[in-house]
């Protein structure tokens, strides 16, 4: 679960990944980033999109979600996508409204919230750290990827980025 900062945070990061099957001449997993998804066709800054993304949440009481519909239990080759049960389920839990009700944990390199159970969910799919096997392994993963985005938010120069990962 995002606070309104982290929801504006991420959506100007626009994070995913190109991956093997999608994207032609790609064979593992590369990280990308997009300004909102879509920074080619962006006539205003992206900070002016985050910041009517902000004003829609505020004015209709809205939530906003990260949901990992990528890979979880380890790196490319060693975990797994996740499953489209898996991800309807936590669609489910948003949308009936019990994934806003759960207990969370805080995710220790974002720093956004993680639902310690959703029904139809296995505990350890939604905080990633407890679905790898080596810890440590996740433990560097996750400050690298931090660090990426940390590095391709400097562009942006805004206060927005107090809503980012703390390397």
């Amino acid at each position: 679960k995002l606070t309104p900062g982290q929801a504006m945070y991420h959506f100007i990061s626009g994070y995913t990944a190109k991956v093997a099957g999608t994207e032609r001449g790609i064979t593992e997993p590369v990280p990308n980033f997009s300004a909102c998804f879509g920074a080619a066709f962006l006539p205003l800054h992206p900070t002016r999109y985050a910041e009517l993304l902000q004003e829609k949440m505020e004015t209709h009481g809205s939530n906003a979600w990260l949901v990992n519909t990528g890979w979880a239990g380890g790196m490319y080759g060693v975990g797994e996508r996740m499953s489209i049960k898996t991800t309807r389920s936590c669609i489910n839990g948003i949308l009936d409204g019990s994934a806003a009700e759960a207990d969370y944990v805080q995710d220790s390199a974002f720093g956004f919230d993680i639902p310690v159970s959703l029904s139809g969910v296995d505990p350890d799919l939604l905080n990633p750290r407890n679905a790898w096997m080596d810890k440590d392994e996740y433990d560097s993963t996750a400050k690298k990827l931090s660090g990426m985005f940390v590095k391709n938010f400097e562009k942006y120069d805004s206060p927005i980025s107090q809503f980012g990962p703390k390397v």
